[in-house]
């Protein structure tokens, strides 16, 4: 049984939430009872299965379209490898090779592109530890700047790098220019001059990076708890609403936010520690931990929890 909501309502109640009974065929008003349907068709497969291998098995559908994949993950490949063709009968064996061979011929020069673009990008999606649908997203706008032509005359690292950085953003797990220049072994301005033309060009809208996104990954890496991570977006969303992150580099106060987040938590980390992490120095650590400990008026607070670390 599972509860659905329906545009109708109940004729006897008003309701719109409903049970649908599998087994019986009924559809049923959730609240007074009243039997809507029946003799429902189940549209549902007609085998069971008790496990994961018999559902493997028994299953007659293949894995769903993705576009991380040049052919959306509906391949046809003669042969993987030349392994594969001496499995074959020797009188069979030539033809299978020249099949093989023409099959490889026959592939257009945009699947031959997206197959080594695609490639590229699953390295650096796992090298950077991102989501699939931010994998999904960024392959779906490679394919349309290919049909539009906006790869001529750029590498293709360059423009996949651009993206990455762009979707990351939107989908709230932002990475820095410095940690995709690492990833993808090229020159942030090359990447930066890439994003713009991309972003333009695709009509990505992205809004300015926000510095309470960067806390859990950073939080994660210094090994920092929960505690250190609700405090740190606590003091950033007060930041925000004086207006005091506005104009600054969002990898830098977040990095002040979380040291700070450390001194009244209790958590001992360092500026150097902190700085190492988020890639940036520690005079930018100290003039932004200054701005947020005096217009947030923590100065007390912070002064305390110095006083008794000490005594």
């Amino acid at each position: 049984m599972k509860f659905v909501k329906k545009l109708e309502e109940c004729s006897e109640c008003g309701s719109n939430e409903f049970v649908e009974d599998e087994t019986r065929g009924e559809l049923r008003c959730a609240r007074c009872g009243l039997v809507i349907k029946e003799h429902m068709i189940d549209r549902g497969h007609e085998w069971r299965a008790f496990d994961s291998d018999q559902i493997s098995r028994r299953a007659r559908t293949g894995a769903p379209l993705t576009f991380t994949k040049h052919d959306k993950g509906l391949t046809t490949e003669i042969g993987k490898g030349l392994g594969e063709l001496y499995k074959v009968p020797g009188k069979k064996r030539a033809q299978y090779y020249r099949l093989r061979k023409w099959h490889k011929r026959l592939i257009e020069s945009k699947d031959r592109n997206l197959s080594f673009a695609l490639s590229e990008l699953q390295r650096i999606i796992s090298f950077l530890n991102l989501p699939k649908p931010v994998h999904e997203r960024i392959a779906r706008y490679y394919e349309e700047a290919v049909d539009k032509g906006l790869v001529r005359g750029r590498s293709i690292e360059s423009v996949i790098a651009a993206l990455v950085y762009a979707v990351s953003r939107q989908f709230g797990t932002p990475r820095t220019l410095d940690e995709i220049a690492e990833a993808s072994g090229l020159e942030k301005r090359e990447i930066g001059r890439t994003y713009r033309y991309a972003a333009r060009e695709l009509n990505v809208r992205i809004l300015p990076a926000d510095p309470k996104d960067f806390v859990p990954r950073f939080c994660s890496i210094l090994n920092l708890s929960d505690k250190v991570q609700a405090n740190a977006i606590k003091i950033l969303k007060k930041a925000k609403k004086l207006d005091i992150t506005s104009g600054k580099g969002p990898t830098g106060v977040a990095a002040a936010a979380i040291y700070i987040a450390c001194v009244l938590v209790g958590e001992k980390r360092t500026q150097r520690e902190v700085a190492s992490i988020v890639n940036v120095t520690e005079v930018t650590i100290r003039n932004r931990y200054k701005e947020l400990v005096e217009k947030l008026g923590l100065e007390k607070e912070v002064e305390e929890k110095v006083k008794e670390e000490l005594g």
